[in-house]
């Protein structure tokens, strides 16, 4: 696919409208020492540990065993790409984790993705999240961290037709997501990061 500048313009406007961090990236590699860097900034995500210097029962006591240091979940790479960031993981202390997500529910620092498409009209990244472990790596993370490539945006989202026929011929779960999570419906009052990430960065990846 062929890159439009004009939609890398406006998918990057948009985007930025909403909140989302977008950033430039001319490889793999610099997409995961973003990452790493980002991770290393980051406070440590401490859901599951709030409430741990109260007098808890063993079992509780041992939730709050489970997360200590940072996490990035990347289920969606290949066992190379895999490999590549989680040497560099290893170098700074963190914990990565490729699948069993549901054993990390309230502690993952980082999810780390592959947009499918970009829609410039909206700022919006598509992402096709038959798997289930990429659905809870995008729900549940603090942090969103996405790689798009830039061939893969597009003017709007009926340029998306025919992927989104497919996609639904497989009965997949399609997600589209514009900005961090937000929410206003408890008395209108606008809460970011309620039911998902707090923090959506999205990577332009150049095109080969």
């Amino acid at each position: 696919m062929t890159v439009k500048s004009e939609n890398v313009k406006l998918f990057t406007e948009k985007a930025e409208l909403v909140s989302a961090v977008v950033s430039e990236v001319s490889s793999l590699a610099e997409a995961y020492q973003y990452t790493i860097d980002l991770c290393g900034k980051k406070e440590a995500c401490k859901l599951l540990v709030s409430g741990c210097e109260e007098a808890l029962s063993d079992k509780a006591d041992a939730l709050c065993e489970t997360k200590f240091g940072k996490t990035i979940a990347a289920p969606a790479l290949n066992k190379k790409q895999f490999s590549a960031l989680e040497k560099q993981c290893v170098e700074n202390g963190f914990q990565l984790l490729k699948d069993g997500l549901r054993k990390h529910l309230g502690g993952i620092d980082i999810g780390f993705t592959f947009a499918d498409h970009g829609i410039a009209e909206t700022g919006t990244i598509v992402l096709n999240s038959r798997s289930e472990e990429l659905r809870i790596a995008t729900m549940i993370s603090e942090v969103h961290v996405a790689v798009l490539p830039k061939s893969k945006i597009v003017a709007d989202s009926y340029a998306l037709e025919s992927y989104m026929e497919e996609c639904m011929r497989s009965c997949d779960y399609t997600a589209f997501i514009t900005g961090p999570s937000r929410t206003a419906d408890i008395e209108r009052v606008l809460a970011i990061g309620v039911h998902g990430p707090l923090e959506l960065h999205i990577l332009l990846l150049e095109d080969k």
